[in-house]
């Protein structure tokens, strides 16, 4: 069967110590080196129907240049349109890793009824020919504009036909890079051309945001080429996938599955450089765990708790692609306001890479929450469940600093800063992971308690103001509410939906190390 996932990774003449893959490869008509920084990208699939969206950033010379990302179907003007980028920012901010602030409540205090406590702080162009065919048995099987992009949708019969074509187009191509587009083309996958006029762009320091892409197409099997990617690659390339899912979770099915762990508690100067302790505790993670891809959110997509901003809404289902997913016939059906469960996976790989993401359905797990289990401790890793409520979480907690006036006081209860004082922020989301430094932060210093599931035992607290020392203890909690085991919060203030459909939707971000 043909490949449905449709997408590849292959930045061409990439910098040698920092630049980031894209979805296909770029090719250019000069020598010069260019580089994609970041790409995000949407899947939206309903039975055989997939809407592919994604938004590129490019660094390089002003010079027309073209993505090329393999396709299974011949693509037509009313398949493709440009989109808005902020839906992009949105789908990673939700998803996202998220740092929290706690503060100890007055241990003194009477109880306060359910009804009347507040949650604590964190919820919140033109080309040189025309003519229809190519040589080498490469034809031009469409051609039309959509916004800066002129467009051409090419079928060829042999990868070496391909590389001749875009050659005779005045493009280079990367050294190793037939090889790799020899098996799409043995599929009998056609090839997306998207050249640009960068006189329809703006450039700043050398970096254009270009216009988001959005197309679809009917096609069997579901899976996401990466491959193609590893040309000109001499090191690592990570990659995140966002999954949106009516009530649906989603893992990879031919690679090791595993949650990050979650529900640490963190330093202070964490929140400074929270981009950077992720990173720290992402590569520890696939040191214990090699080759693995990594869940790191797993929620109905209208809800978070906390929430590092806006939840997605119908808006946004219907900028990727819900309006265009097929129904039982395959024609278009109406949107109905359906509500999606969305996964983030992480993954890296390296030139050595064998097989493509092949993803399959997984059942609901939870994790990461202010949930006090037996024992006053909060819940650890992830387990399954009826729902989906698993997230990336940290927080840092503030102990009591102020008099202790009763005979039995009771630790533990966390929440919203004391009477007076104000935060300046909410939830920060880990966000442009491809560019967080992976250098300045130890995860011994930044977790004194300890990280079971990557084998680090509980170590020294940093010092005090004092200049001392003090041992690391467990943490107990004091169960300040009854923990929600379905929703959480709903910032868009509408109950979820009856939900009808199938369909996915991915977003990834890509970055290249040496």
């Amino acid at each position: 069967m043909r490949s449905t996932g449709v997408l590849a990774a292959l930045a061409l003449a990439m910098a040698p110590v920092t630049a980031h893959a894209f979805c296909g490869f770029y090719v250019a008509g000069s020598n010069q080196p260019m580089f994609n920084d970041a790409t995000q990208v949407v899947l939206m699939r309903q039975g055989t129907r997939t809407v592919l969206s994604m938004q590129n950033n490019y660094k390089g010379p002003p010079e027309a240049f073209a993505m090329v990302i393999p396709v299974p179907v011949v693509l037509h003007e009313g398949d493709v349109k440009t989109l808005p980028k902020d839906v992009f920012a949105h789908v990673e901010q939700m998803g996202a890793p998220r740092l929290v602030e706690y503060w100890e409540q007055d241990p003194c205090r009477p109880p306060i009824p359910e009804e009347a406590m507040a949650a604590p702080m964190g919820g919140a162009i033109a080309y040189d020919k025309d003519e229809a065919s190519g040589g080498g048995g490469v034809k031009v099987e469409a051609r039309f504009n959509v916004g800066e992009y002129q467009i051409v949708i090419l079928s060829a019969k042999d990868s070496t036909g391909l590389e001749a074509w875009l050659r005779d187009q005045k493009y280079n191509i990367p050294a190793g890079a037939e090889p790799l587009l020899r098996p799409y083309v043995e599929q009998g996958m056609k090839f997306f051309v998207a050249k640009v006029d960068p006189t329809k762009v703006a450039f700043e320091n050398g970096r254009a945001a270009l216009s988001p892409l959005r197309f679809y197409y009917d096609a069997d099997e579901f899976s996401l080429p990466i491959r193609l990617g590893v040309a000109n690659s001499s090191g690592t390339q990570d990659l995140i996938v966002n999954i949106l899912a009516p009530n649906q979770r989603y893992e990879v099915a031919n690679y090791d599955d595993i949650t990050v762990p979650t529900n640490l508690d963190v330093t202070p100067n964490v929140k400074d450089k929270f981009g950077a302790f992720y990173t720290a505790l992402f590569d520890a993670t696939l040191a214990k765990h090699p080759g693995a891809v990594v869940t790191e959110y797993a929620w109905q997509a209208t809800t978070c708790d906390p929430c590092p901003g806006a939840t997605l809404d119908q808006s946004d289902f219907l900028t990727l692609g819900a309006d265009v997913l097929a129904g039982p016939a395959g024609h278009p059906a109406p949107y109905n306001n359906e509500d999606f469960v969305l996964t983030r996976l992480h993954a890296r790989y390296t030139k050595d890479v064998k097989n493509d993401l092949v993803f399959r359905q997984a059942t609901p797990i939870v994790g990461g929450r202010e949930f006090v289990q037996s024992g006053g401790q909060l819940e650890q890793g992830a387990r399954a469940d009826s729902v989906n409520n698993f997230q990336a979480r940290y927080a840092i907690r503030h102990p009591w600093t102020g008099p202790i006036t009763c005979e039995k006081p009771t630790r533990g209860i966390w929440g919203g800063p004391p009477a007076g004082q104000q935060i300046a922020t909410g939830p920060i989301a880990a966000t442009n992971l491809a560019f967080a430094p992976r250098t300045g932060v130890q995860l011994a210093s930044a977790v004194p308690k300890g990280i079971p599931e990557l084998g680090l035992a509980s170590g020294v607290s940093p010092k005090t103001s004092s200049g001392t020392a003090t041992p690391a203890e467990p943490t107990t909690y004091a169960p300040a509410q009854p923990v929600k085991t379905g929703c959480g919060c709903d910032s868009n203030g509408d109950a979820p939906g009856m939900i009808v459909m199938l369909s996915l939707v991915g977003f990834a971000v890509m970055r290249r190390r040496s």
